[in-house]
């Protein structure tokens, strides 16, 4: 398994929302500034995060982007499968249920159960909030540098 740009810049954009759009919409020319991504791309970025229910759109003067749901009640696994699909290290874990003929006598098949129970386990047990929290723990003052930012 390996995420593709495209799954690590809609996290970023999340948080980005999660960070500066509280009480307002976001331009996607600010989150391009901002995450050094281009509009061109952010706007594919956005559609998955638009059909999965993740952000509102809004057009106008005052139009750009907001989260749907607080940042409390998204997962780093919900926005993760939203961009890249299924997270299964393996094919035969890929859909609801293990079709492939040899799963009764697989001896590898506990190994890709296990870690793939661990990656869902991981992902889905951050929330968006933990890391808007974890980066404003990082741009906090530091007292090495007489109150200036780190």
């Amino acid at each position: 398994m390996k995420i593709s740009t495209k799954g690590r810049y809609g996290l970023r954009v999340m948080i980005d929302l999660a960070t500066y759009g509280e009480s307002r919409h976001i331009p996607l020319r600010e989150i391009s500034q901002r995450q050094n991504i281009t509009i061109k791309y952010l706007e594919q970025i956005m559609t998955p995060l638009l059909k999965g229910g993740y952000v509102n759109s809004f057009r106008g003067n005052n139009g750009g982007y907001q989260l749907k749901r607080p940042a409390t009640e998204i997962t780093v696994g919900e926005i993760i499968r939203t961009m890249e699909g299924s997270l299964a290290p393996v094919a035969c874990l890929e859909g609801e249920e293990n079709v492939c003929p040899n799963k009764h006598k697989c001896q590898t098949l506990p190994v890709w159960e296990k870690l793939d129970a661990l990656i869902e386990d991981y992902l889905n047990n951050i929330i968006l909030q933990d890391l808007v929290q974890d980066r404003r723990d990082v741009h906090e003052t530091c007292p090495l540098t007489n109150g200036r930012r780190c």
